[in-house]
């Protein structure tokens, strides 16, 4: 059976949102869907094309390699199937999507799941710019 339905965002770490959504928007001809502050950190998404996967950069993602984030239709099902055949998992976390768990993998390799939960997120976070 497979797990991963899509590759929905490229979860990219960044030292400063607001000069990176600069080179993404206005450099390389990205559309800005949103850039909001909260939490004490800086989150954009941001498309590169009208196809998937948006690109999302956030201040608090930790390491300097990107996160493949794939979308699954039941997270916890997609857990124990994956753990069923010997996979292992790192931190989870909340997306505005909803929530995911981080995959741990033998390389540098930084694969992610998530679980549809919040299907308006993008709705109502599009056009917000904080910064």
């Amino acid at each position: 059976m497979r797990v991963f339905e899509r590759l929905d965002f490229l979860y990219m770490p960044s030292h400063d949102a607001a000069h990176d959504v600069e080179h993404f928007g206005a450099r390389l001809g990205g559309e800005l869907v949103f850039a909001i502050e909260a939490f004490g950190t800086r989150v954009a998404m941001l498309r590169l094309h009208p196809g998937r996967p948006d690109v999302l950069l956030a201040e608090h993602l930790a390491g300097d390699q990107p996160v493949l984030v794939y979308r699954v239709a039941e997270l916890e099902r997609a857990m124990d199937e994956l753990q069923a055949r010997g996979a292992g998992f790192g931190a989870r976390f909340e997306i505005p999507h909803g929530p995911g768990i981080e995959l741990v993998n033998p390389g540098p390799q930084r694969l992610a799941l998530y679980e549809l939960t919040r299907p308006h997120a993008a709705m109502r976070l599009a056009g917000r710019r904080d910064f």
